[in-house]
């Protein structure tokens, strides 16, 4: 019976596979490890999915004339994307209103206005509206900034601290590029991972509210920030921090609130008759899920074979990472 006792208690006091929420264990990580590494080879040896060339699934469409001539578009000329975010936010300074504007210019472009989440949230093309291109290359210019302050800092708290710290801010500012070129600051995209990286920078346990209100701002702008505000809200609920879990559940509840606002104004103005979008949720395969990855960062011009496993290889790095931020970074992007 003493003996039995004895081996219940080791086992009770034996350390979990996670400890205190990134702390591997040694079995853990090795599992981690041989996983990654098996990814990383398989990536190196899958062609890059032709679906993801044309956007997650949505046919290419050569692009009519559109509505009306858009002046000093120079920047944008030759992307149909970007053109059309431009003209959209012109005409919304010019007092027109957002959705009518947005539906307008997608069907006149052939561009898909069905279901209603093919058309844009707003929050950007009012926000463009307002401040104008040289007010967002500031406004650009301060998140970017406020992003390599947070990280800075934050990397200061963690383990590794100095060590590491330089070559993971050269690492940011670089993954960072793309938001400070001016045509580009009309994709909702790169306000949203700008947004999300400072989130993920100021966050700590027990201390989120700036985070809350950076991922806020990035939900409001795209909805594919979405998963990192329910990974957020799961993550607190491990902690068992209940007010931080209820803080990112009423900011979900929140934008479930403002999208079906979205979807009801976009409804009023679109036909069975429109263009419809390509079913994003496809099966890609890993090809796919590099590629997404490839195409946007600066990994784009190189071979496959040598792109697809670079692009994975952080997930390495934040498997090793023994904090907070090193669990969350690999639920994140391994999601």
């Amino acid at each position: 019976m003493g003996r039995l006792r004895a081996r219940m208690a080791g086992l009770r006091g034996r350390a979990p596979a996670w400890d205190s929420f990134g702390h591997w264990a040694p079995g853990a990580a090795i599992l981690v490890l041989v996983f990654t590494v098996l990814l990383l080879a398989a990536a190196a040896w899958t062609d890059r999915s032709d679906l993801n060339k044309s956007g997650g699934g949505a046919e290419v469409a050569t692009a009519p004339a559109p509505v009306a001539q858009s002046p000093g578009d120079a920047a944008t000329s030759g992307n149909e994307d970007l053109e059309l975010y431009t003209f959209i936010a012109q005409r919304v300074a010019g007092g027109e209103d957002y959705h009518r504007v947005a539906v307008e210019e997608q069907r006149a472009r052939d561009f898909p206005v069905r279901p209603g989440i093919a058309v844009r949230l707003p929050t950007l093309a009012h926000l463009t509206a307002f401040l104008g291109p040289t007010g967002m290359a500031v406004l650009a210019g301060i998140i970017a900034l406020l992003t390599i302050v947070a990280w800075y800092r934050r990397l200061g708290d963690e383990p590794g601290r100095e060590e590491h710290r330089t070559i993971a801010l050269m690492l940011l500012m670089i993954g960072a590029l793309i938001g400070m070129k001016a045509q580009y600051l009309v994709l909702h995209e790169v306000w949203a991972g700008l947004l999300l990286a400072l989130s993920f920078g100021l966050h700590r346990p027990g201390k989120w509210f700036l985070a809350w209100l950076a991922a806020a701002a990035a939900l409001a702008i795209r909805e594919h920030a979405l998963p990192f505000v329910l990974l957020m809200g799961a993550m607190a609920m491990f902690r068992r921090d209940w007010r931080e879990m209820l803080a990112w559940g009423g900011l979900v509840l929140a934008f479930a609130v403002g999208l079906g606002i979205h979807l009801a104004f976009v409804s009023d103005l679109v036909s069975p008759a429109d263009p419809a979008s390509a079913p994003w949720l496809v099966l890609c395969g890993l090809g796919g899920w590099t590629s997404n990855i490839t195409l946007s960062s600066a990994l784009y011009p190189l071979p496959g074979v040598n792109a697809a496993p670079l692009a994975l290889l952080p997930l390495l790095g934040w498997a090793g990472w023994k904090s907070d931020a090193g669990l969350f970074g690999f639920l994140l992007f391994a999601g």
